[in-house]
């Protein structure tokens, strides 16, 4: 395989799906993942639709046997992997959620992606410029928790604790891998139009994954271990 390789979770729609889609538009073969594999061939489709090299593969990302079997199907199909982008989550704190929100975020938002990329570790040292983009969010910023007034009103405990513990784990991941062409940041895709964000959200999809697709496509050059909204830096 000459393409680069992409699988990004939670891909069945909203910012995951556009994620593929930009990242497909740059000649990169997108593995679109969702939790069923209807979705995720539906997904496929419609990019392979757009001229787009697209698989749809079947990831519920709290479930160990499908992460496994994604592992090896990416082993075994490409090689490598030079591209994985963390994007599925949850925000469960919500009206009529009849879960258990706190245990249920941290097993989407924290315990999968830890799960999946350390799977996937291994392929993605592979390849000769592998990335690792987390979707992570200005809520799990623990300065901002403390200083800024709209992240306070629109934090609730579970999503923020989870989005700050995925980050600690970039950065774990960042300087356990440094000194290898892998790269591993965190980002902030704004305040999104998808299911989450809601209809009164300031992004449209198409901006909201920009941050992610920059992320994942960044030069030998580009930085490792940070935490950003489009070019700038955010606070841990």
């Amino acid at each position: 395989m000459t393409n680069k390789i992409a699988l990004i979770t939670g891909a069945s729609k909203g910012i995951g799906l556009e994620v593929a889609r930009q990242l497909g538009q740059q000649g990169i073969t997108v593995l679109v993942a969702a939790r069923t594999k209807t979705a995720a061939d539906e997904a496929a489709a419609g990019l392979l639709q757009e001229g787009i090299q697209a698989v749809g593969v079947k990831l519920e990302v709290t479930n160990s046997a499908h992460i496994a079997e994604l592992a090896q199907f990416i082993e075994d199909t490409y090689g490598r992997l030079d591209i994985l982008v963390n994007n599925a989550g949850i925000l469960a704190e919500k009206a009529g959620y009849d879960g258990d929100a706190f245990r249920d975020t941290f097993e989407v938002n924290t315990f999968a992606p830890y799960l999946i990329t350390e799977a996937l570790l291994p392929l993605l040292l592979k390849s000769k410029a592998g990335r690792i983009v987390n979707q992570s969010s200005a809520i799990g910023s623990i300065q901002f928790q403390l200083t800024n007034e709209r992240v306070q009103r629109l934090a609730t405990p579970a999503y923020a604790a989870s989005k700050a513990a995925l980050n600690m784990l970039t950065a774990y991941w960042a300087q356990k891998n440094s000194g290898t062409h892998l790269k591993v940041n965190s980002v902030h895709p704004g305040l999104v139009k998808t299911q989450m964000g809601g209809e009164k959200a300031e992004l449209s999809v198409e901006d909201g994954a920009k941050t992610a697709v920059r992320l994942a496509t960044l030069p030998e050059e580009g930085p490792t271990g940070g935490f950003y909204y489009m070019d700038d830096q955010l606070p841990w």
